[in-house]
């Protein structure tokens, strides 16, 4: 795992590819192009102000968590694994690297979107509720106690 500086072009458009390729697997599972990431520019993604975590294979970017901490609580923003990376431990990988901060951390993923449910879930994350921020898009609501 390496921090991402999306100040480096090559950088910010993997991130944004892989971001744009991973959500529009979500929007087929899900039902929904809702999804607010999908509709993002590189220039979007840049201004976002989040801390930055890489996964490489073979020295190539393949996938990103992204968060915010406030008030002793990380929010995952987004969890991204480009799909010609899927299964193979990535996003486990990711959601560990967060969870070592040691706070508790909150995520949403869509509620139809059973893959990333069970990662959560099998990661240690109780679900606490769901969402319809937009109609057709439901989000489902975890928290993790975080391990201090």
């Amino acid at each position: 795992m390496l921090d991402l500086d999306l100040t480096d072009d090559a950088t910010a458009r993997a991130v944004h590819r892989i971001g744009l390729r991973a959500y529009a697997v979500e929007a087929a599972l899900i039902g929904s192009d809702a999804i607010p990431a999908l509709h993002e520019t590189i220039e979007d993604v840049r201004a976002l102000p989040l801390w930055w975590l890489g996964a490489h294979v073979d020295g190539v970017l393949a996938g990103f968590v992204a968060w915010t901490r406030e008030d002793g609580v990380v929010d995952v923003d987004r969890l991204c694994v480009d799909p010609r990376f899927f299964r193979r431990g990535l996003a486990r990988r990711l959601v560990g690297a967060v969870l070592d901060l040691g706070d508790p951390v909150t995520v949403s993923t869509g509620a139809d979107n059973a893959p990333a449910v069970a990662l959560y879930e099998g990661t240690g994350f109780a679900r606490v509720g769901t969402v319809e921020p937009e109609p057709g898009l439901r989000l489902a609501l975890f928290r993790h106690p975080g391990k201090r």
